[in-house]
């Protein structure tokens, strides 16, 4: 790690972080606590897939559908209307869109081979916008002058790398030029997060071997075929085995390539003060246990 001990924390002239875990357990909330200090810089991780690697695919799939209106297809060919992605650090909604759910066309749903494409494409999209935080790390203090940084990752960074091999790409590229930091839930935080989900189902991104184990496995028990599958159920039901496939890959994360915080911890952080105290907490904690 490239901080090892508290001292090291409170002496660092550049204090440079990456928060990883499930959407929802507090990333953003201190991430933007970071930000609005003044002299952190946040790089978000689905805003630069969204910007940079799949903006061209949203995009041209806004366009596909408007084509299917003629009226929107004859101002589309000669140029008359322009048709883009509105994507904010606080308005994500495009990509998740763009992922789609499988399962029945009349009910929203993609064809299984169209969804693992997506899928495809936003696995490469979010290995591409992790490696560049050192790129924006650079960027920061060079365009910006930010002597601070914040790594904003999104729930999947998880299903990309193998957290228990020390020569893994990602992991070691992160781990050379940040802190790696779990934001941990229990398992109340879990529930919550089901709940949430259930609430209001959102499109994810999933392991290509858990996708098609959770998708075999859904069609044996519901005793239907791809096209009878309902978008919105199937995610729902996938939810809560994608959060226990997690949450190992997370933990291996932590234990071999940076430090845990639990979100309890994270809801009480009021500004960049109380964010230094949990980190050095959480560094003593580690050394204590070596």
């Amino acid at each position: 790690m490239i901080y090892t001990s508290a001292q090291d924390w409170r002496d660092a002239a550049r204090k440079k972080v990456l928060f990883f875990g499930m959407s929802g357990l507090g990333k953003t909330y201190v991430s933007n606590i970071l930000r609005d200090a003044g002299d952190w810089f946040h790089y978000s991780i689905d805003y630069r897939i969204g910007t940079r690697y799949m903006g061209e695919y949203i995009t041209d799939n806004a366009k596909t559908e408007a084509m299917k209106v003629p009226f929107l297809r004859d101002l589309l060919l000669s140029d008359s209307i322009y048709i883009g992605s509105n994507i904010s650090f606080d308005n994500l909604t495009p990509v998740s869109t763009y992922l789609g759910k499988p399962g029945d066309p009349d009910r929203g749903g993609l064809e299984m081979s169209e969804y693992r494409r997506r899928q495809e494409q936003f696995r490469l999209a979010e290995i591409h916008a992790l490696l560049d935080t050192k790129y924006f790390i650079d960027r920061a203090e060079r365009l910006y002058q930010y002597p601070n940084f914040i790594c904003d990752t999104g729930g999947s960074i998880c299903e990309w790398g193998d957290p228990n091999d020390p020569n893994d790409q990602i992991l070691t590229e992160l781990s050379r030029h940040t802190l790696m930091i779990w934001i941990e839930g229990d398992e109340a935080h879990t529930q919550e997060l089901i709940r949430r989900f259930d609430k209001a189902p959102k499109p994810m991104s999933y392991q290509a071997e858990f996708l098609n184990q959770v998708w075999s496995d859904y069609l044996e028990q519901q005793g239907c075929t791809e096209t009878d599958v309902n978008p919105d159920a199937f995610i729902r039901w996938t939810y809560a085995r994608a959060l226990a496939h997690r949450r190992p890959r997370y933990q291996a994360m932590a234990a071999n390539w940076g430090l845990t915080i639990a979100a309890s911890d994270v809801s009480q952080i009021r500004d960049s003060g109380d964010f230094d105290d949990v980190i050095e907490r959480a560094l003593e904690n580690r050394a204590a246990r070596a």
